[in-house]
């Protein structure tokens, strides 16, 4: 694994912190493209010291900024409460708790028009993050670069299936 300068020195972001700003972003956004849709609602429970501190961090606006499609630098992050009722995005922010949960925690249940995901993603420090649970499935992904997830029924030569219609379409 590579560490490059932004790695050391972490993502630009309109908060205060790269943890509970940009990592926060990130998982909300996440959430939106395995939507595929405009979220129209969302439930976000905070953990451990996002739920101590997103208020004063900007911990909600983050999230809220991601499931609207906004990336870490985007201004408008500061203003996502106020714009997500004008874009039509109902939403709803509670706190938990659960020690067993890595420190930066949030588990969002959001809805589209057609489609409906609930995840648990943890800010990691440094702007990264790894989402740890889909739909009540354990996974464990950062996002990082391209991401392929499916869910299927688990029987013989359903992977094979895969498989082969990714080769044919040129993927290794």
């Amino acid at each position: 694994m590579s560490i490059g300068l932004f790695d050391i020195l972490g993502p630009v972001t309109v908060g205060p912190s790269s943890s509970h700003t940009a990592g926060a972003v990130r998982i909300g956004l996440v959430c939106r493209k395995l939507l595929g849709e405009d979220v129209r609602q969302a439930k976000v429970t905070f953990y451990g010291s996002f739920a101590d501190t997103y208020r004063g961090h900007g911990t909600d606006k983050a999230v809220i900024g991601g499931l609207l499609g906004f990336n870490t630098d985007n201004e408008k992050i500061r203003e996502s409460l106020g714009l997500a009722e004008f874009r039509g995005l109902t939403f709803e922010i509670t706190t938990g708790e659960e020690p067993r949960f890595h420190p930066n925690t949030v588990v969002i249940e959001a809805a589209s028009k057609h489609k409906k995901i609930s995840l648990r993603g943890e800010s990691v420090g440094g702007g990264a993050i790894r989402i740890v649970e889909i739909n009540g499935m354990e996974v464990e992904a950062t996002f990082a670069e391209d991401t392929l997830i499916l869910f299927h029924r688990d029987s013989p030569g359903v992977l094979a299936g895969i498989a082969g219609i990714l080769s044919a379409k040129g993927y290794n």
